[in-house]
């Protein structure tokens, strides 16, 4: 038995690995995009919406029989979870800096932790905690920059992303069903959103190539792939692959747009990061550590 569960936790870790490594480029070709909100939300989600369509189809013609796609009161709860943290991510990305939001939704591991202690009754070790204080810190340098900036509603709305996001992986971990295409099919709230927003004055989107990709193709690979890690994993290791994206989205956007993150920014991120990462490799070790008596 323990070999299979052993198996499992490397799957998951997989997943959720090219979960994160593809969300890191959601914002870079978001900005790419060079649209009005409206327009980016709308055209982005719908295109999601489409993929997954296109990709149920093949799934019934190759088995014969449709995939589970919204298992039971979970899965329509989760997927509410889902849509509305899309649409609080893009008011983010469209209201303050990259590195503010990706910094800011780093928090999501934490939220996780908190939202698993309360309702799943996993109580987060001391080193979870510990860390969580790290984090406020971090998290507090980065708003104390937004409202400096006049960033604050933006800022407001990637944290309120993170709860939303952890909520969300608290859900499909507590129900432990398939949910790989609940953020996918979620997308339709979005869209919709969106489209009613835009459509009456026109789309205003300069290069839709990007966001159609973005729509089409990066973020089924990558809701899937972090929607399904819950089944192997616990919310708060879910939630730490988001770090791949706090790393990498900046870097990327640094080098195509020369978009350079204020100093408490750098700060509070550094905090972020590192925090992040020393507990990722404390809870390993840990994990490495228990194994054998197992």
């Amino acid at each position: 038995m323990f070999p299979t569960a052993l198996s499992d936790h490397r799957k998951g870790l997989l997943l959720t690995a090219i979960g994160g490594l593809a969300l890191s480029m959601d914002i870079p070709l978001v900005r790419l995009g060079d649209g009005d909100i409206w327009s980016v939300l709308g055209t982005r989600s719908a295109a999601t919406v489409v993929a997954t369509l296109v990709i149920l189809g093949a799934m019934r013609l190759a088995s014969g029989k449709w995939p589970i796609l919204i298992p039971g009161r979970a899965g329509v709860f989760a997927g509410l979870l889902y849509g509305i943290s899309s649409l609080t991510f893009v008011l983010a990305v469209f209201n303050t800096a990259t590195a503010n939001v990706v910094f800011i939704v780093a928090f999501n591991p934490m939220f996780g932790a908190l939202l698993s202690w309360i309702f799943l009754k996993e109580k987060p070790p001391a080193a979870t905690l510990i860390a969580m204080l790290f984090m406020v810190v971090g998290v507090g340098l980065i708003v104390r920059e937004g409202l400096a900036s006049g960033h604050v509603f933006g800022d407001a709305m990637a944290l309120l992303s993170a709860l939303i996001l952890a909520a969300a992986i608290t859900v499909g971990r507590a129900s432990r069903r398939k949910m790989g295409f609940v953020p996918l099919l979620a997308a339709i709230l979005p869209a919709a959103i969106g489209l009613a927003q835009a459509l009456p004055t026109g789309l205003a989107i300069a290069h839709p190539g990007w966001i159609l990709l973005n729509g089409a193709i990066v973020m089924p690979i990558a809701f899937w792939c972090l929607a399904t890690g819950p089944r192997y994993l616990s919310a708060p290791e879910v939630g730490m692959f988001y770090l791949l994206e706090t790393v990498l989205a900046p870097i990327w956007v640094w080098l195509i747009f020369a978009e350079t993150p204020a100093t408490m920014t750098l700060v509070g991120g550094g905090i972020l990061v590192a925090t992040i990462g020393g507990h990722s490799l404390w809870m390993a070790r840990d994990k490495s550590s228990r194994q054998p008596a197992a």
